[in-house]
C-alpha cells in the first residue's frame, strides 16, 4: 500500500487536496481535516494558495521579509500572497528567504537541472569517464607506475568500445 500524503503544515495524514493553476503553472497543497477547515479553505472567497504556501514554508525570520520591498518593481511580501506571483525577475533576489524553503519543501531542489534523455546521459557518463581515466594515465606515466599505467590503459580501451571508438593500442 502507498504511503498516504501528509498534511504540509502538520504533517498528520492529509484528506484535503489542493491544486491551483497559474500561468500554466500547478501548485499543491495536501491538508488535514483540521488545518483545512482552521486555513478557510472551505471558504473560496478568502482562500489564497500562495498565502498558505508563505505559511507552510518554513522561514525563519517572517516579520524580516514582511516589511521589503523589490527595488525594481516595487513588489512586497503582501502583493506575493495577494497575486501569487512576483512582479520581476529582480523579486527573487529580493525575497530569497520566502522562496527558497518554499520551493525545497515543494520540489527536489532550487537548481533547475532540466531533463536529459537517458541515452545521452549513459553516453555522457561514460565520456566523463573516459577523461578521468586519460587524467589517470598520464600521471601514472609521469610518475613511472607502469603496471598501473597499462591497468588504466586496458580499462580506457573498454570504456572507448562501450563508447563506440576505436581502443588505442
Amino acid at each position: 500500500m502507498a504511503n498516504p500524503l501528509k498534511c504540509d503544515l502538520c504533517s498528520k495524514p492529509a484528506t484535503v487536496h489542493l491544486t491551483q493553476i497559474v500561468n500554466n503553472k500547478v501548485h499543491k497543497v495536501d491538508l488535514c481535516e483540521e488545518c483545512a477547515q482552521a486555513k478557510g479553505v472551505t471558504d473560496p472567497s478568502g482562500f489564497s494558495l500562495a498565502d498558505l504556501l508563505l505559511k507552510a514554508s518554513l522561514n525563519p525570520e517572517p516579520s524580516a521579509a514582511a516589511g521589503v520591498r523589490c527595488e525594481q518593481c516595487g513588489f512586497t511580501q503582501n502583493d506575493f500572497k495577494k497575486h501569487g506571483r512576483f512582479g520581476c525577475p529582480a523579486c527573487y533576489d529580493t525575497f530569497g528567504s520566502i522562496v527558497t524553503p518554499m520551493l525545497d519543501s515543494m520540489h527536489k531542489g532550487t537548481a533547475h537541472t532540466g531533463k536529459v534523455p537517458q541515452k545521452a546521459l549513459a553516453r555522457k557518463t561514460l565520456h566523463d569517464r573516459l577523461n578521468k581515466l586519460e587524467l589517470d594515465l598520464s600521471e601514472a606515466i609521469k610518475s613511472e607506475r607502469y603496471e598501473d599505467a597499462a591497468r588504466t590503459r586496458d580499462e580506457i580501451n573498454q570504456v572507448k568500445h562501450a563508447v563506440g571508438q576505436k581502443p588505442a593500442r
